[in-house]
């Protein structure tokens, strides 16, 4: 797959989760369409002269977000110096997170109270099963990792206990609790893609490059501001007590995307 299928691939990715009764939904803002039942219009008035609750998780979490910017591994990637070893350990040990990140996607669509979160949400799961996974497939083909190879891949320790994070909030939380515990993940690779996009990618590993495009590409954080919109009107409906669990919950997996990254740079096994 070259670049520009890759693109593509990404577009399809995204689009089937952003496309709406057939109609592509690029405005995720727009004051016409509701989430979970309310209307964002009146949501967006009713919080006026308010921090959003996601950007007070930004402000919480910003010390160990920026840890994530500047770990080896992520600037590895932008400058093209990252060992490959490490980068095809990451790609195994990704391809069992997806895995597991399907599990709680599928647990989020049960838990949804409204039929246009719902559809939301299993839009996600399907291009995750069969979109993402396949370009990551083919991502990690072009690294020499055979589809044998990610099948045979056990779960390393971080991976195990991020997993088991994201697990325990889909079945025991509420869909609050859900997106809180996954928003990171994908607001991360986001800020993390533009974030390398505006360097340049890196000549001495196109490979890399390509990475950095697929996360940087404008339909991937239409993803990722649709859920910090999502947990923006659901935690607006939930006590100081919830909101504050939420937050803790949020800057766990926080610190999980860094012993993510910190995990692959280090090819992380069990001990014993």
């Amino acid at each position: 797959m070259d670049d520009t299928q890759r693109r593509h691939a990404v577009r399809v990715y995204t689009s089937r989760f952003l496309r709406r009764d057939g109609i592509h939904s690029v405005a995720l803002l727009s004051c016409t369409e509701g989430l979970c039942g309310i209307h964002w219009g009146e949501r967006k008035r009713e919080g006026e002269g308010r921090m959003r609750f996601t950007e007070q998780l930004r402000q919480q979490a910003a010390a160990v977000r920026e840890q994530v910017f500047h770990h080896p591994f992520v600037t590895g990637i932008g400058d093209g110096t990252l060992p490959l070893a490490a980068f095809r350990y990451y790609m195994c040990q990704d391809y069992v997170f997806l895995i597991d990140y399907c599990r709680v996607l599928a647990l989020a669509v049960a838990k949804a109270d409204d039929l246009e979160t719902m559809g939301r949400f299993a839009a996600l799961l399907h291009a995750t099963l069969h979109t993402e996974m396949a370009l990551h497939r083919d991502f990690a083909a072009q690294f020499g990792i055979g589809v044998a190879e990610l099948e045979a891949t056990q779960a390393a320790p971080s991976t195990r206990s991020y997993t088991q994070h994201l697990l325990t909030a889909a079945y025991a939380g509420s869909l609050s609790e859900i997106t809180a515990t996954l928003l990171p993940c994908m607001w991360d690779y986001s800020d993390i893609g533009q974030r390398l996009a505006a360097q340049g990618a890196p000549a001495s590993q196109p490979l890399y490059g390509d990475w950095i495009r697929m996360y940087a590409a404008p339909e991937f954080g239409e993803l990722a501001a649709w859920l910090r919109n999502l947990l923006d009107l659901l935690a607006g409906h939930t006590s100081p007590a919830a909101q504050a669990r939420l937050t803790r919950l949020f800057v766990d997996s926080c610190r999980y995307e860094y012993l993510f990254w910190e995990m692959a740079y280090r090819q992380e096994t069990w001990p014993l």
